[in-house]
């Protein structure tokens, strides 16, 4: 490679690392080394930004951002899809990125929650994909190789961390054990709703927002949201639900 080719290769580095950049952060410092199984040699070392590196990361870029995350339950596995945007008033199509990860059971690992599992795996890929990571390999950070697990530390191999929905759900970087036959491989059970979610999917009474619930309202009018909340007096139901929308939506910004 020339002098210039070099030189240029450096330059891109240096301006794809100002991407998100924060004054006196460097998310480099943050970054943690973990074993590649899959590499030539099966032990080359690597880096990859917690999660929750990547949240504070967004959080200090974005104070006002929001992290959306919804969970559904497949035939075998959790299917979780992670949105970052910018401002937590953000309508719900103009995100800053999108992710989706799928996550089964692991027999050898019953701790693990195939679904938290999912949701961190959706949020760290929709946070990389907006930027916030290792900028595109320049440090280490790999877009295909078994990752850290966020839930407990636990090497991960088999299938790329952004496995998409009906993906084969990954397996353990541990010597393999023989696979539990379909009569015997534990079904994830329908996830129950927090009342948050439950809050989400009430009916808004404002009858210009009839047919919408009040999680669509607090993406296009919070300030109707906050109505419903303070001084909306015919459904004690409704009313409680919004407030506590509301008060949610005050935890996540703050």
């Amino acid at each position: 490679m020339t002098t210039e080719n070099t030189q240029a290769k450096q330059a891109a580095i240096e301006a794809l690392q100002k991407i998100n950049a924060v004054e006196g952060f460097d998310p480099s410092a943050l970054a943690v080394e973990y074993t590649d199984l899959n590499s030539a040699s099966g032990s080359e070392k690597r880096l990859r930004l917690p999660v929750m590196a990547q949240i504070g990361w967004f959080r200090l870029k974005y104070p006002e951002g929001r992290i959306a995350v919804s969970v559904t339950a497949g035939k075998d596995c959790f299917v979780a899809t992670a949105r970052v945007y910018p401002h937590y008033s953000a309508p719900v199509d103009q995100f800053l990125a999108e992710a989706t990860a799928s996550r089964g059971y692991l027999p050898d690992k019953p701790t693990v929650s195939p679904r938290e599992w999912a949701q961190t795996a959706a949020v760290g890929i929709a946070l990389r994909n907006a930027g916030f990571g290792l900028q595109f390999g320049a440090a280490g950070d790999s877009f295909d190789s078994p990752a850290v697990d966020e839930l407990g530390g636990i090497m991960w191999s088999g299938v790329p961390e952004d496995a998409s929905i009906g993906s084969t759900p990954p397996v353990s970087a541990a010597p393999a054990t023989p696979a539990p036959s379909a009569a015997s491989a534990p079904k994830p059970q329908e996830p129950e709703l927090t009342p948050f979610e439950k809050a989400l999917k009430v009916a808004c009474p404002i009858a210009k927002y009839n047919g919408k619930t009040l999680g669509e309202i607090l993406q296009i009018d919070p300030k109707a949201l906050h109505w419903v909340a303070t001084k909306f007096t015919g459904n004690a139901e409704i009313t409680a639900a919004a407030k506590l929308i509301c008060d949610e939506a005050v935890k996540t910004t703050a």
